[in-house]
Parts: structure tokens; sequence; C-alpha cells
């Protein structure tokens, strides 16, 4: 499944995924922009109209809950980046990530560690 999130949906599925199921208001108030309880709300539902969360009535409150997973969006937009961005290369896209500056040794020998085990656990993820 293709998960696309604009810039504001991400900001909210972000507070879902943080804090779990939340109240609009919830939402709204762990949010970093002060936006209007009605823009949240409004979000919260089209969100919901794409799948990718889910809500509960609660007396007269709506609980929301993210249905897509943390690591399902972030594979999804990996997949995308690397299409548009780097041509579909995996290895460009790699080059890239290690030469970012405030990379650290450690992070690279991490890294590294996770290349190794990948590879020796028969190279496909």
């Amino acid at each position: 499944m293709t998960v696309r999130f604009t810039e504001r949906e991400l900001d909210i599925m972000q507070v879902l995924w943080d804090r779990g199921e939340c109240t609009v208001s919830e939402v709204q108030t762990s949010l970093d922009d002060e936006l209007a309880y009605n823009t949240v709300l409004t979000m919260l539902r089209l969100l919901e109209e794409k799948g990718h969360v889910s809500r509960t009535i609660e007396g007269r409150a709506h609980r929301y809950r993210p249905v897509v997973e943390r690591e399902e969006a972030g594979s999804s937009a990996l997949g995308r980046v690397t299409r548009k961005l780097f041509q579909g290369s995996p290895e460009a896209l790699l080059l890239n990530l290690v030469n970012q500056p405030g990379v650290t040794r450690e992070e690279l020998e991490r890294m590294r560690d996770l290349l190794d085990r990948q590879l020796d656990e028969g190279g496909d993820p």
C-alpha cells in the first residue's frame, strides 16, 4: 500500500504515533503550530477517509488512532524518494545519506554493522 501524507497530515500522524489514541483537542495541543480545532478536526476526518486513522466515539468526543504504522509510512516515503530523487538506486540514496553533515563515526559504524548483518542473512530485506 502506498502511503502519502502532506506535511500537515504528517504532523498529526506524528502526534498519534507518539501518543496513541487522542481526541481532536489532544492532537491540537500536541502540535507545534497553533491550529484551530476545526482545522485539526478536518485533517483527522481526511486522514480517516484515506484509511490512515480510525476513530471511536467516547461520549461526545471522538478518539482517533493511527491505522498506518510509522514504519509503513517511512518505507513508502523512502521508496518514493529513492525512485524520484535517486533514479531508483538504493546505493545512491545511501551514498547521499552517509555524506550528510553531522553523521557521526558511531552512526556510520552502526550502519556498516546493519549492512554486514543484512549480507550475512542473504542480502534480501
